[in-house]
């Protein structure tokens, strides 16, 4: 522990310092709080919240450096500590080994020769700046000296853009450089313009337009693949296109259908298939699920409720979204009302987190001996509190939201295989979001499909442990190359061995 100074002005000086330090933390902590409970138009992005973390944990880091400079015995010590806790490296990254020597190999007492008796062993990640090269191809020419008719020459080799310069492997940058790292394109161009390479964004758009087509079979089958599923989570969000007959943008919409059986352990891989839309009309997801028959978890939105006019879609509805109106008015002041239906809620969260992990069928059996005393509860104090409250404010709003979807909100109870909430989704959602802040908008109704078509096997891959790019290059290689339809299904992401594990690096 790093003692403390005698001057009273460095002590009061280094209690300052760490008192705005835990005032900032605490700053991101509320915020981080209303990002997770607050409304959304107060929440802040995630990103912007991460942000705030850096910076905190680099002032940290700052003033650290400045006391180990000062004191040697501090820089050992923490030296020691960051050996112990900075875990392993991955094995399959290539080693670069560089051996340091003693200059002289006689003993400095007696000068006899030494001899080895071990060594120390170190490992630090580097990195080797990406670099551009060229993939030059020769294909020589043959003619007959006898008979001297025609010529032969290996036929060339398969290109996604005939004729162009890139390879599968640079498209496959260039789609996850803009659709999960959320680069648009023009700053793409910019990067490859410090590497000495110009390539105009209109060129990049080109490759992109190209391979979207190509991909467009694997997106299709990809939501053939889910809609067979008896389970699905469905949600929507804007999608700004731009309108060039008004001079400006128009709002679409990007619908995501998402499977995730994990947290019961189902066999079925977790994937997500975006579907782009003009509207927000309910005949939107109807077309989009044509064929699909089982449990469709969803938010309050009205559109979904026509799927279930039949007997072939279930709806279950999202605890999130009900738990999300109480606190808005808790937030806001005094509500012994909300704050109450908060804490009953949350009870139910705490069982979901116990049995996470458990098979449906234990998973059931427990929400049955305590989930569903805890609802049984709940529906009869919401309806006499309902009657005791002007039926215009805010909270009898809330509470009619939870009891006109009661059935679907307590179906998760007889069934392990259903969430509590449509979460699944709503996280397969955030990098729209995060994409659409940085493009600002898609540049017509086809580019949103395009942003639909990319952005779903991105996200799969993400799901599944695959590496996007690698997975991009394969599948672009091998449509180029005459991959039959009649075996798409692997070309799909899960059917790709996940890279290999990451291990933390502190």
């Amino acid at each position: 522990m790093q003692a403390l100074p005698d001057d009273p002005d460095l002590l009061k000086a280094m209690l300052l310092a760490e008192r705005a330090r835990a005032e900032r933390l605490e700053q991101i902590i509320k915020a981080m709080q209303r990002h997770r409970f607050g409304r959304r138009a107060e929440s802040l992005p995630e990103d912007q919240l991460l942000l705030g973390l850096e910076e905190a944990e680099q002032i940290e880091a700052a003033e650290e450096a400045k006391h180990e400079q000062a004191d040697p015995a501090e820089r050992k010590s923490r030296a020691a500590r960051r050996r112990r806790n900075r875990g392993a490296l991955p094995a399959h990254l290539p080693r670069v080994e560089t051996i340091i020597d003693i200059d002289d190999p006689a003993c400095p007492c007696c000068r006899n020769l030494l001899h080895r008796i071990g060594e120390d062993v170190s490992e630090r990640l580097d990195i080797v700046p990406a670099q551009l090269r060229v993939l030059v191809v020769r294909r020589p020419k043959y003619a007959c000296r006898a008979c001297e008719e025609g010529v032969v020459q290996a036929p060339a080799p398969a290109r996604l853009i005939e004729g162009g310069l890139p390879t599968d492997a640079l498209i496959a940058q260039v789609l996850v450089s803009k659709y999960a790292d959320h680069l648009p394109l023009y700053r793409q161009a910019q990067i490859y313009a410090r590497q000495g390479l110009s390539l105009d964004r209109s060129t990049l758009a080109d490759w992109v337009g190209r391979a979207a087509w190509h991909l467009r079979p694997v997106h299709e089958r990809l939501l053939t693949q889910l809609k067979a599923s008896s389970r699905l989570f469905a949600d929507e969000t804007t999608a700004p296109v731009l309108d060039p007959g008004r001079g400006q943008t128009k709002t679409g919409q990007l619908f995501a259908y998402a499977r995730d059986d994990r947290p019961w352990g189902g066999t079925d891989p977790p994937g997500v298939a975006y579907v782009y839309a003009p509207d927000r009309t309910a005949a939107r997801p109807i077309a989009h699920l044509a064929g699909f028959a089982g449990v469709l978890q969803v938010d309050g939105y009205s559109g979904y409720r026509t799927l279930a006019g039949g007997n072939q879609v279930t709806l279950a509805f999202c605890w999130a979204h009900v738990r999300r109106r109480f606190y808005e008015l808790a937030a806001a002041g005094a509500a012994p009302i909300a704050s109450e239906a908060l804490t009953r809620i949350a009870e139910l969260y705490r069982i979901e987190s116990d049995i996470r992990g458990k098979s449906a069928g234990e998973r059931a059996r427990i929400r049955q001996t305590k989930s569903r005393p805890a609802l049984e509860a709940l529906e009869p104090w919401l309806r006499g509190k309902l009657g005791l409250i002007s039926q215009k404010s805010k909270l009898a709003e809330a509470i009619r939201y939870a009891l006109v979807r009661w059935d679907g909100l307590t179906r998760f109870v007889d069934d392990g295989r259903i969430e509590i909430d449509s979460n699944v989704v709503e996280r397969a959602i955030r990098p729209l979001a995060i994409g659409r802040k940085n493009f600002l908008f898609a540049g017509s109704d086809r580019g949103g499909e395009h942003w639909a078509i990319i952005a779903s096997l991105v996200e799969t891959c993400k799901l599944c442990g695959v590496d996007p790019q690698a997975y991009l290059a394969d599948v672009l290689s091998r449509i180029v190359t005459g991959h039959l339809n009649t075996r798409i299904d692997d070309l799909l992401p899960w059917a790709y061995a996940a890279t290999p594990d990451l291990k933390a690096v502190a």
